[in-house]
């Protein structure tokens, strides 16, 4: 594990060199690297976030993980040996009627969805929870932005 870890980082960081390190060609080459079902998933779940919120800003965090943004962030796309964890940076506050929180559910902010080789993804409720998440983002950023400007008038 640990061997397969650090050959993701340096093909990563190898990539990241090249002329255009753009976050989606940084994912791009994530999945590539993968080269199993939990590329083939990471895949899936990025068109699926791309098709929910079709104007979604793709960034690559913390060396090396996947980050779906609009207002702030709408998840994570973390790979680990077992799953593919999709993580709401403000999940606890989200709507989850068709229970797709699976992990993290302890916490105060986020929630996370652990997705394992075989598991059928429910592509509508996905979709309906990241556009409820990017949503939640824009009200909370148009709260900032009113307090802020108050407090600049006050």
């Amino acid at each position: 594990m640990k061997n397969a870890t650090n050959a993701m980082r340096a093909k990563s960081a190898s990539v990241e060199g090249q002329g255009d390190p753009s976050p989606a060609r940084l994912i791009d080459a994530r999945i590539a690297e993968l080269n199993d079902w939990r590329g083939a998933t990471l895949a899936r779940v990025r068109a699926l976030i791309r098709q929910a919120v079709p104007d979604v800003a793709e960034a690559w965090k913390w060396r090396g993980v996947p980050v779906w943004e609009h207002a702030g962030i709408i998840c994570t796309g973390e790979t680990y040996k077992n799953a593919v964890k999709l993580t709401f940076a403000k999940g606890a506050a989200l709507e989850d009627p068709s229970g797709l929180f699976n992990a993290s559910l302890d916490g105060n902010t986020r929630r996370a969805i652990d997705l394992h080789e075989g598991n059928r993804i429910d592509e509508e409720a996905l979709k309906a929870l990241i556009r409820a998440a990017a949503a939640l983002n824009t009200s909370s950023g148009a709260k900032r932005l009113k307090r802020a400007s108050a407090r600049a008038g006050a």
